[in-house]
């Protein structure tokens, strides 16, 4: 089989060769699967420059975290899945050396997840550490819920920043299948189409508006749950937030957090890793996420505000320098035909 391999640190077009591996076998409580789109996140362009989380594992090792496939084999024990069941798969290359650029890939049964015949791998490679990290930020409030469902936020209003960004769109709509209320920030006009497309209540262009004053108009009590993507909007989320609201923080940076402001209101704050989050917390965000996907309220495609950047598998070396030019939508990478 194809696999891509980098065997020392550096940019893309120097480090990632595609190689032929012997193909995996499935052992004990183990699926492979047949990869048809490996996604790549800046996770994974991180880990390739040695700048990713550590997590032990030494060169030579298979970049990307997330993908989408059909069921290959099954090792012994494993009887809820089926040869041929459409999966899509989260986690793949952390603590260990083989991620899902390659044509097959052998995980433990919890990592492979079904999807329904008439979900597009393209929704199932988008999944992994976008939903995952999501879904966590959208939970880490002391009062709940731990696990997202319809309903579950009824009466809440959600704030994303950065409603264009893969976490930001998952984010958006997973609080909309929850019942929330969301708001979202945004730079350009065009990323406010895609967050509109997503399914954002309201969309406030950091760059020529007042978002204190938006957030203000838009909502009496201000946001429930602040789903944020810079250490530098910690002041103004503590302006708008509502008393003994919630901010998770998915992306790293120094912060100096104004404590005063924060205890009036009486706020948590909260710093998301979904590669480190507990197994009950993974559980159910996987759940959650494949819920909302095989209801069909996770969507992908610049009509769902989340434009599929595709490379064939021999450009994955362009792909990954893609993420790295911060390209707006999710790139993947055809890996093999799908079914």
């Amino acid at each position: 089989m194809r696999a891509a391999v980098f065997h020392e640190p550096g940019p893309a077009s120097s480090v990632l060769q595609i190689v032929g591996r012997a193909m995996p076998v499935a052992g004990a409580g183990e699926v492979r699967v047949r990869i048809v789109l490996s996604a790549v996140n800046p996770t994974d362009t991180g880990t390739r420059v040695g700048k990713g989380v550590p997590d032990g594992v030494a060169l030579p090792r298979v970049p990307n975290q997330d993908g989408a496939g059909v069921v290959d084999a099954l090792g012994e024990g494993v009887r809820d899945f089926e040869p041929g069941d459409r999966v899509w798969v989260w986690d793949a290359a952390y603590g260990r050396a083989d991620g899902t650029a390659q044509e097959y890939i052998v995980l433990p049964r919890h990592q492979v997840v079904r999807m329904n015949d008439d979900v597009p791998f393209e929704v199932g490679a988008a999944l992994g550490i976008p939903a995952l990290t999501a879904h966590r930020c959208l939970t880490t409030a002391a009062d709940g819920p731990a696990r997202l469902a319809p309903g579950a936020f009824a009466g809440r209003t959600v704030l994303v920043a950065g409603g264009a960004g893969a976490v930001g769109n998952a984010a958006i709509q997973l609080a909309k299948w929850a019942g929330a209320t969301v708001l979202t920030t945004i730079s350009s006009k065009e990323k406010a189409d895609l967050a509109t497309f997503a399914g954002a209540d309201a969309v406030i262009n950091y760059r020529s508006e007042d978002v204190a004053a938006r957030i203000n108009e838009l909502s009496d009590s201000g946001p429930h749950v602040i789903v944020e993507v810079d250490t530098a909007n910690l002041d103004l989320d503590l302006d708008v937030i509502a008393p003994g609201g919630n901010i998770a923080l998915y992306v790293p940076g120094t912060c100096t957090v104004p404590s005063f402001k924060a205890m009036l209101k009486n706020v948590s704050l909260d710093f998301v890793l979904t590669y480190t989050t507990t197994p009950d917390e993974k559980r159910n965000a996987v759940e959650a996420v494949a819920e909302a996907v095989n209801a069909g309220a996770f969507r992908v495609g610049e009509e769902a505000g989340l434009p599929i950047i595709r490379f064939p598998f021999d450009r994955i070396a362009e792909a990954h320098e893609a993420v790295e030019n911060h390209a707006v939508g999710k790139v993947m990478i055809d890996v093999t035909a799908g079914s």
